[in-house]
């Protein structure tokens, strides 16, 4: 019964909000109370939440600071020559504005934080695909999608606790698996080139130039980070409106209907970009910015300090050198707010969905169910049955109820049939293509909220393509003789 009912909560979640019946804050919260009163619990959902909430406590703490420290870092210009260059390479050329998101993202994803790879992606991405009125989807889908193949790297997480679980060394794990995730990058910048080729025929292929001749008038709009209100004083001219020619609704290319993420012609909403003359840049002490952030970075990798702590003392570092007087530190934080109630809102919605899933005991029953339905035939090839499982399991579940409860019992039945530990390992790792847009992962609602993006139009797009490049993991795995 518990598994039956823990499937339920977790399709009934899914397809309220994808169906935008409720907001995903509300719906974390409000569906597994309701199913923990269906279990014969309720009494117990306190004790439930607050576990939750413990549990991710620190991985709240982590995001607020570390949207902090990293919206400071984008404020005072540490990441604008990455972003000029990807800029440079783009153009006004839909396709690859496509290609360079998914190459910027992969880039920023080499320090192992997601959200710190969607603000930066987003805040340099945004104007352009609100400029020429391409897909936001399209944009999220992308970035989500590279980030969850570099998420795989040992200071990600998923390796790691892969890892842990099986007491096996990281390296011993991650790099054997180097060749299968090449091909997995590659084939998301293949599909980026694919994706962009069609936005490309929608919408047509200008210029800048020519795209601000088509305007008419300009408006002044403030420079931020996302959508959290502005990240300077300093303003930039920019032109209203986009003239590409082609409205949202209908492709001036093929006629089709626009993905969901393409907005109104209308609209403009004050989009927000990286000003090069914004007042909060601070060349100066860009060396510095850099080496505090190699070393912050380097610290994570060491283990030197829980991660929540580091982000906490780079916020408080950053903030002290860059923003000596106190009504300058107080305007980044308060440009950075939104952002960090959204997410750290959202991380404590998130725990009351995984409390009650595994108060409840539903995780357990649904991975023991999961293990039992598993054919005796298929156990020689149980590494390929992990891999596969990996997919709906880890976009069900957290990284931790995956590799710490899930993975140990494949692990025993793999080894019953002569899989190796290492080899389970490596094929636990194909699903953070997909998990990276699960709705228990905090990083993705700093995604789609800083793309102005509904959860489900973003969950709608992504999660064919990101299966199919798990797959493609997993396919490459078994040519390289790896899994």
């Amino acid at each position: 019964m518990l598994t039956i009912l823990g499937f339920a909560m977790i399709a009934t979640f899914l397809v309220l909000i994808m169906m935008k019946k409720m907001s995903p804050i509300a719906a974390l919260v409000l569906i597994p109370a309701l199913f923990c009163v269906f279990v014969g619990k309720g009494a117990k959902l306190g004790d439930y939440v607050l576990d939750g909430v413990t549990d991710l406590a620190p991985t709240a703490a982590m995001l607020m600071f570390a949207i902090v420290y990293f919206g400071v870092m984008i404020d005072v210009g540490l990441f604008d020559p990455i972003v000029r260059g990807i800029l440079k390479f783009c153009k006004a050329d839909p396709m690859r504005i496509v290609v360079g998101t998914a190459l910027l993202a992969a880039i920023v994803s080499l320090d192992g934080d997601g959200s710190t790879t969607f603000m930066i992606t987003v805040s340099a991405m945004y104007p352009l695909y609100k400029r020429l009125k391409m897909s936001l989807v399209v944009m999220t889908g992308v970035a989500a999608m590279a980030n969850g193949v570099m998420n795989t790297l040992p200071w990600g997480g998923p390796t790691a606790r892969a890892a842990t679980a099986l007491k096996l060394d990281a390296s011993e794990i991650f790099v054997p698996m180097i060749p299968a995730l090449l091909v997995g990058l590659l084939f998301v910048f293949g599909l980026s080139y694919v994706l962009g080729v069609r936005e490309r025929r929608r919408l047509g292929m200008l210029t800048l130039d020519e795209v601000l001749e088509e305007e008419q008038e300009t408006e002044t709009v403030l420079v931020g980070s996302g959508g959290s209100g502005s990240s300077g004083d300093g303003k930039v001219s920019m032109s209203k409106g986009g003239g590409t020619g082609a409205g949202t609704g209908t492709g001036s290319g093929s006629g089709a209907a626009a993905d969901p993420g393409a907005e109104d012609d209308t609209e403009d909403d004050g989009f927000k970009g990286l000003d090069p003359n914004r007042a909060t840049l601070r060349p100066k002490l860009y060396w510095f910015n850099a080496l505090l952030t190699v070393a912050l970075l380097t610290a994570m990798i060491m283990e030197l300090l829980p991660i929540p702590v580091l982000f906490l003392l780079g916020a408080a570092l950053a903030l002290t050198v860059n923003f000596p007087h106190i009504p300058d530190q107080k305007a980044r934080l308060a440009a950075h707010a939104d952002n960090v109630l959204n997410v750290s809102g959202m991380v404590f919605a998130a725990a009351v969905f995984t409390g009650v899933l595994q108060g409840t005991g539903m995780v357990d029953n649904m991975a023991k169910w999961m293990v039992d339905v598993i054919p005796e035939g298929m156990g020689p090839h149980m590494a390929i049955v992990t891999g596969v499982l990996s997919l709906p399991l880890t976009y069900f579940m957290s990284n931790d109820g995956f590799y710490f409860g899930v993975l140990p019992v494949l692990a025993e039945a793999g080894a019953a049939h002569g899989v190796s530990p290492v080899e389970m390992a490596r094929a636990s790792l194909v699903g953070q293509p997909l998990h990276m847009s699960s709705p228990l992962v905090p990083a993705v609602y700093v995604l789609v909220g800083m793309a102005k993006v509904e959860f489900g139009d973003h969950t709608k797009f992504v999660v064919k393509w990101a299966a199919l490049t798990c797959l493609v993991i997993l396919g490459a795995g078994i040519l390289f003789g790896i899994v």
